[in-house]
């Protein structure tokens, strides 16, 4: 499958995942800045923007978005890179943490 079609159905998994607060897609809000994939390795890098360098919910829209990325048979691992987030490194941390 070619990494555009790949990075489509990632895509289209996060459109599923809705802002706690707004209820809309965090596709449509913009809070997706960019997928990057590794077809090679089955992998998925993940760039998240939050609207509020102090979101509150940004943890957990980072770890719904990674687990909706993992669900797909063409990626084994993704990781979310939060960005713009005054706790940006903890939440990355945590989120991309190994179980």
């Amino acid at each position: 499958m070619a990494e555009a079609e790949i990075k489509q159905k990632i895509n289209d998994k996060l459109a599923g995942i809705a802002d706690p607060h707004m209820g809309i897609s965090i596709v449509e809000m913009g809070l997706i800045q960019g997928i990057d994939v590794d077809e090679a390795n089955k992998t998925a890098v993940i760039t998240v923007k939050p609207t509020n360098p102090m979101c509150m919910s940004v943890a957990n829209i980072a770890m719904a978005a990674r687990l909706e990325a993992e669900k797909l048979e063409e990626i084994d691992k993704a990781e979310v890179n939060v960005i713009d987030h005054m706790m940006a490194k903890e939440v990355n941390e945590m989120v991309n943490k190994d179980e």
